[in-house]
């Protein structure tokens, strides 16, 4: 290892104890010099390392100490396993990063294992699920706390998938016991079950078709590709069974996938990145993240590295994987497909249809806080159902800059049961409301409550002290609101937007425009993230409208702000000022 070409905003963070000078060290090293290409996540995870090991000694407060060659250990017994091909290999050093981590820092005062939930993501072929199977294997056999009874459960969205980890594990066990018969005697599997005689402890895997578990506590789980989840039950269950171990530990393994409304895409991503970027402490949360820094960077193999950490490792798999990229990126290229292999081989999220109307990541980049008092603003209302959802957004002119600033608001009826509403939907109602994205109908029959909608609107008004340009509105459902605004005497001018191609196509599609110009702004809105997500175009002779795939699937308020559109696409900007040369 050499301390040379270290940046000199890192060369204080490598300055630690000899002792923790081990392979994670090294790989940081390399990471943070350039001498292994990665992305902005992964150098965060290895600043993170180091400034934990100095914490050791530096910070009274910090808990934990880290102990490489108990990690050590552990990184021998994963090495000597095979893979599913029964062949052996060395591990890279991303790999025993990973393990040092996960496997080498501990609780100072009770020595149990300090991270109780790790999240990796990286791109496919990277031999994650066979490192994770060979750490399971290790806490099944020579994990002593608790020392009877571990439950480990192999789990995933489906039994198929869940069964993938599950084997890699049976067969190493297979194998291991075979080069050491006297632990034979110990272990043995039955059917889908591996069980340790020795102690009661057992491996199985979980799925949503799973039948009830008893006495259900999970000491270690396995969540592979958990893109794949709709909802984070599954999540939730496990942890709500660890509640009363002194030592357990989650692992979520994935790689990107096409559901944007993927709880492992709008929570544990969200999370990881604020702990990666020290917005939020949490010191019993591993995650490390290989991709690609922007969708571009597929064109350039020198960045393939970032979601590819095989390519850095050697020369052998730099020019293997290199090879099977480039005949994935022609073929794909070739037959239009290019999407997924920017999402599987890449690892970057990206909505699953062509026909999406508007690309998350180009919406996403375009949410800021702004100010929106005093602003002239125009109102959209989709009033659905009386049984379902009603959205209210407001788009708020910016006339200096000549921009659009969104802001928006639900309101949920709970016609039928409002937890059978939020298990249809895969929409938790009531955590948003909290957030203060929506507003659950207060009504006892549970439809949505007219003088709730234009309570919130009046109240939004004044507070901002808006200057309403008009309320534009979906003629359907109005009946009811119509005679209220009238009780309220509002002044407001009053528009209605009739669905249709020739009122709403030319809309549509310059507001989809003007967010790839990066001209429409909006706010963090979960809500109205989802509807972007759920929105879909459909053209038919070069109109173009905006529709939804699945009846359950909510676009509401993305409808509700291209109503707004329609009128404040119209509006007469300020000629700015043009300062002329003064001549003499």
């Amino acid at each position: 290892m050499t301390m040379t070409n270290i940046p000199k905003g890192y060369i204080d963070l490598f300055n630690v104890p000899d002792v923790y000078k081990d392979d994670a060290y090294e790989y940081c090293l390399l990471v943070l010099t350039g001498k292994f290409i990665a992305c902005k996540e992964t150098k965060q995870a290895c600043v993170r390392h180091l400034k934990d090991l100095k914490r050791i000694d530096n910070d009274l407060d910090f808990k934990f100490v880290y102990k490489p060659k108990r990690a050590l250990k552990v990184m021998k017994f994963v090495e000597a396993l095979p893979d599913t091909k029964g062949k052996f290999n060395k591990l890279g050093l991303f790999q025993k990063f990973i393990i040092a981590s996960v496997r080498g820092w501990f609780n100072e005062d009770i020595d149990t294992l300090r991270f109780k939930k790790v999240n990796i993501t990286m791109s496919r072929k990277q031999g994650k699920s066979i490192l994770v199977s060979g750490l399971v294997l290790y806490s099944f056999l020579f994990d002593r706390e608790p020392k009877e009874g571990r439950q480990i459960f192999c789990a995933a969205n489906d039994k198929k998938q869940a069964s993938i980890v599950f084997n890699m594990v049976a067969k190493q066990m297979q194998w291991f016991v075979s080069k050491h018969p006297e632990i034979k005697k110990d272990v043995k599997k039955v059917r889908e079950e591996l069980k340790n005689l020795k102690d009661d402890s057992y491996v199985m895997p979980l799925s949503r078709d799973t039948g009830a578990i008893d006495g259900f506590e999970p000491f270690l789980a396995v969540i592979d590709e958990y893109h794949a989840a709709k909802t984070n039950e599954m999540l939730e269950l496990i942890e709500s069974g660890q509640g009363n171990l002194l030592q357990s530990l989650i692992f979520i393994i994935s790689t990107a996938g096409f559901n944007l409304n993927s709880p492992l895409y709008t929570e544990e991503l969200p999370y990881s990145i604020d702990i990666l970027n020290e917005n939020y402490q949490d010191d019993e949360y591993f995650t490390i993240i290989y991709k690609q820094d922007n969708e571009d960077e597929w064109q350039d193999r020198t960045m393939w590295a970032k979601s590819n950490p095989l390519i850095n490792e050697t020369y052998e798999l730099k020019e293997l994987l290199e090879d099977y990229l480039s005949k994935r990126v022609a073929a794909a290229t070739k037959k239009g497909t290019l999407f997924k292999v920017l999402v599987k081989n890449f690892n970057y999220w990206m909505q699953a249809s062509t026909e999406s109307y508007i690309d998350f990541n180009d919406w996403k980049k375009n949410e800021t806080d702004f100010d929106i008092k005093h602003s002239k603003t125009y109102i959209g209302l989709d009033l659905s159902r009386a049984d379902d959802l009603t959205a209210v957004s407001f788009i708020h002119l910016d006339e200096v800059n000549q921009e659009y600033y969104v802001t928006s608001h639900s309101f949920v009826a709970t016609k039928g049961g409002l937890k059978n509403k939020i298990e249809r939907d895969f929409i938790d109602y009531e955590q948003l409301q909290r957030e203060g994205y929506c507003t659950i109908t207060d009504l006892q029959s549970g439809i949505i409550n007219s003088n709730q909608v234009l309570d919130y609107i009046e109240r939004y008004i004044t507070e901002n002290k808006l200057d309403v340009q008009a309320i534009c509105y979906d003629p359907h459902a109005i009946h009811g609101f119509i005679a209220e605004i009238e009780r309220r005497n509002w002044r407001y001018e009053l528009i209605e937007i009739r669905q249709g191609a020739m009122t709403l196509s030319n809309p549509v599609i310059d507001f989809r425009l003007k967010v790839i110009n990066e001209q429409i702004k909006h706010h963090k809105n979960t809500l109205l993230d989802i509807a972007v997500k759920n929105a879909i175009a459909k053209v038919t002779n070069d109109s173009v409208m905006i529709e939804k795939k699945m009846h359950r699937e909510k676009i509401d308020p993305i409808m509700a702000t291209i109503f707004a559109y329609v009128i404040a696409s119209e509006h007469e900007w300020q000629k700015k000022k043009v300062r002329l040369p003064i001549i003499f």
